[in-house]
């Protein structure tokens, strides 16, 4: 049995990916979980071991009830205990017009981005409050604080994700377990996600943003990683990254008279 788990859901080469990798190295055992893509699965665990970490990866269903629930029983039960989770699944369909929007794309947007979190949250926390510690970290994005034309689906989802984020932490700080939201405000160079979205395009979209343009994976880990070891008396209960290069979500439209 490990000592401490880290558990994310949501497991592929870009955030996800690298969070493992960055846990592992620090004496987690990893279990990375991830819909579909065994051999990319097996290849992030691979990595990590041959590194000299501890990983196991597993494909799951996350929209689907109960796949969460025996996951984190599972999880506790022949692996380890839980220390801390991730929950990294996107929610992105696209920019679709409201007319564009199916009802069943809508509900999975929601599945996918809000109600998984709750039912991890109502799976893990009864272990974290019975240790009297626990990290849940989870990756958000700009919409969850501003709905733009074109992501209905997204902006509920992860607006939902946000807020609760917010009743978790009200109720299971005080019982010792840190739930920190994470609102990733730029492009990461992540090829199971925008790379997929983007295609051949995404080599040539990375080249046109630049160096410093696209969130590097393994940078963000190490945030990941801090949140997970503050103190308690400076805990972080939300933040958000982007690129230096990138205008802030809270600032789209800066005067042009003030020079850079």
């Amino acid at each position: 049995m490990a000592d401490k788990v880290f558990l994310v859901i949501g497991g592929g080469a870009g955030i996800g990916g690298h969070a493992a990798a960055r846990f592992a190295g620090g004496g987690y055992h990893a279990v990375l979980v991830r819909r579909s893509d065994e051999e990319g699965l097996q290849r992030l665990v691979g990595q990590i071991e041959d590194a000299g970490g501890k990983a196991s990866g597993t494909l799951l269903d996350a929209a689907a009830d109960g796949t969460i629930e025996e996951l984190v029983e599972r999880t506790e039960r022949d692996i380890g205990p839980i220390d801390t989770v991730l929950y990294n699944l996107g929610a992105q369909i696209g920019n679709r017009r409201l007319a564009d929007t199916p009802h069943r794309t809508f509900e999975l947007g929601w599945r996918l981005g809000c109600y998984g979190l709750f039912r991890l949250a109502h799976a893990v926390t009864p272990h974290m409050v019975e240790r009297g510690n626990g990290t849940i970290l989870v990756t958000s994005a700009t919409a969850a604080v501003r709905g733009n034309s074109g992501q209905h689906s997204h902006a509920a989802a992860m607006g939902g994700r946000r807020m609760l984020c917010q009743t978790l932490n009200a109720e299971f700080a005080p019982q010792g377990v840190h739930v920190s939201h994470i609102v990733v405000d730029g492009s990461v160079d992540a090829p199971d996600t925008l790379g997929k979205l983007l295609g051949d395009r995404f080599e040539a979209y990375k080249a046109a943003k630049g160096e410093d343009g696209v969130i590097d994976p393994a940078a963000l880990a190490e945030t990941y990683w801090h949140l997970a070891h503050q103190p308690r008396n400076c805990w972080t209960h939300e933040l958000d990254v982007r690129p230096f290069t990138d205008v802030p979500w809270w600032n789209d439209n800066p005067d042009p008279q003030i020079s850079k």
